[in-house]
């Protein structure tokens, strides 16, 4: 017996074969993109606030008055060997002379460590409970007011509700907003229930192998371990990520590693007038050319960028909403617009930059010798050593030597979920102060002296509330670096309040 099926239903059996699949994808898409949420929230918190943060006029006067006298002090790293002492010195006393509470007070011990860095021991009531950390750091860059500053460069010049001076941002914002907090709390008879510490740093512009590496010396002897370290690092961003409703405040949950490769070519002398098909110079810049047009790998996805977006896609509009609901979906979509802008390639892979190349001596000498100096900031999920083998295996040329002066892997990735203290009080104290942002985690692209601290803790965040606007990425350790007044004083009440938030014994359940 024969099975006959008419033409018309064999067709529709066969649409609903082909189409069934895609309209189911279609409706998991749709139907995530409109309820997908990742930024969980806590229940109930026990409230610790004891000291509102708030500030009245005198108090402001005071906290401007202080920032801008600590911006005025040229504390500039150089070099490893090379700091301006003197400034770093002026610094010291002006601590002492702007918190005498803090540096008075029965429950601040004060050390000074390799001269010019400064440990506070903030004893708490209840020594059961494991310590944290906040970390900053005193020295800055160089500036040159010829470079084409608005105002001199630490003048700390009052402009159109700025202050315009090297360290607004980078990292005297912290430093100041930091012992200002605690020296407000003092004065109103505040006692930590949690111990805590305050590590300023004086040399972190230059490695932090003097300052932060011998704090950490001097916390292991004692048998300190740390609940979690916060340092600088990411910032709120406004404007920023495009298509996204609000600013979003990013933790950094870890940071890039660093590798500085030399590269060089020797060949024999010889005359101009009778040059080789090839010169040292030329084989050394066709494989600096290979290393930019041959970038790494883009490993968006294997690293915590991939949570930064999925946390903030309830905060998307159509259709990016769409895409960050979905990147089990999309990710390659969007790692491919990411590794588009300068800004954002960063995150998706192990950047190369090429900042020095060295050679000849005379304009009809045949160079014997060239180098260049290659800089790669490596992307989570990438060690130096498997950096130093793609560098060999793109340039390809037995000729060209491959040398590694300096480097260290990336960070550990510290936890970030809702179980996770450090993370958690970090997040509910930016809500508090900025009720309207987003917080999600984040990958930090630069590198801080927070890295020495990993022997105490597994948790190191690097997050300071400043406001990063378009524009302002050409403002860190460039010209024209500023902060809005108005913003120094909310950094000053964003320590405030995270030090009471320190408090709490134990965190809510988050919601189901």
């Amino acid at each position: 017996m024969k099975i006959r099926i008419p033409k018309k239903r064999f067709f529709i059996i066969l649409l609903t074969i082909v189409l069934l699949p895609v309209l189911i994808l279609f409706l998991v898409v749709i139907g995530r993109t409109f309820t997908f949420n990742l930024n969980t929230e806590l229940g109930r918190w026990e409230n610790t606030t004891i000291i509102y943060p708030v500030l009245n006029p005198e108090q402001k006067d005071r906290l401007l008055a202080n920032f801008k006298e600590a911006i005025q002090l040229p504390t500039v790293s150089f070099s490893e060997t090379q700091q301006n002492t003197s400034a770093l010195h002026e610094f010291d006393l002006l601590l002492r002379r702007a918190f005498p509470k803090v540096f008075s007070s029965s429950l601040v011990k004060h050390e000074t460590i390799s001269n010019y860095s400064h440990l506070f021991t903030v004893t708490g009531a209840e020594p059961d409970l494991v310590p944290y950390m906040l970390l900053a750091h005193i020295d800055v860059v160089p500036a040159n007011e010829e470079d084409g500053w608005d105002a001199p460069p630490f003048s700390a010049k009052e402009m159109n509700g700025f202050i315009y001076g090297r360290g607004t941002i980078d990292n005297k914002q912290s430093v100041m907003g930091i012992l200002e907090a605690l020296e407000h709390l003092l004065e109103r008879g505040y006692t930590p229930r949690r111990s805590f510490y305050i590590g300023l740093g004086h040399d972190e512009e230059v490695h932090g192998t003097h300052g932060a590496v011998n704090i950490v010396k001097l916390l292991k002897s004692r048998g300190v371990k740390l609940l979690y370290v916060l340092d600088k690092g990411l910032t709120i961003m406004d404007g920023i990520i495009d298509g996204l409703d609000g600013p979003a405040a990013l933790i950094g949950v870890s940071e890039k590693g660093q590798a500085t490769v030399k590269l060089t070519v020797n060949t024999a002398p010889g005359h101009s007038s009778m040059p080789p098909r090839e010169t040292s110079i030329g084989i050394l810049a066709s494989a600096v050319r290979r290393l930019e047009q041959i970038r790494m790998p883009n490993l968006f996805g294997q690293g915590p960028e991939r949570a930064t977006f999925e946390q903030l896609a309830h905060k998307f509009g159509f259709p990016h909403r769409m895409v960050m609901a979905n990147l089990w979906l999309f990710s390659s979509l969007l790692s491919g617009i990411l590794e588009g802008q300068p800004d954002t390639n960063a995150f998706v892979r192990t950047t190369t930059a090429v900042t020095m190349f060295n050679s000849g001596v005379k304009i009809n000498v045949l160079p014997p010798y060239a180098e260049a100096f290659v800089n790669f900031r490596i992307h989570s999920s990438q060690t130096v050593d498997e950096v130093l083998k793609l560098v060999e295996s793109t340039i390809s040329d037995k000729r060209v030597k491959v040398e590694l002066i300096e480097g260290f892997d990336p960070l550990p990735i510290s936890y970030y979920n809702e179980y996770t203290f450090g993370y958690q009080i970090i997040k509910k104290t930016a809500k508090d102060i900025f009720p309207q942002i987003t917080v999600t985690p984040g990958i930090c692209i630069g590198n801080t002296d927070s890295r020495h601290y990993t022997e105490l803790t597994s948790n190191i965040y690097r997050f300071v509330p400043s406001w990063y606007k378009p524009g302002d990425s050409a403002r860190f350790h460039g010209v024209n670096e500023r902060i809005a007044i108005q913003n120094y004083e909310e950094i000053m009440l964003f320590f405030m309040q995270l030090i009471q938030n320190g408090d709490v014994r134990n965190l809510p359940l988050p919601h189901t």
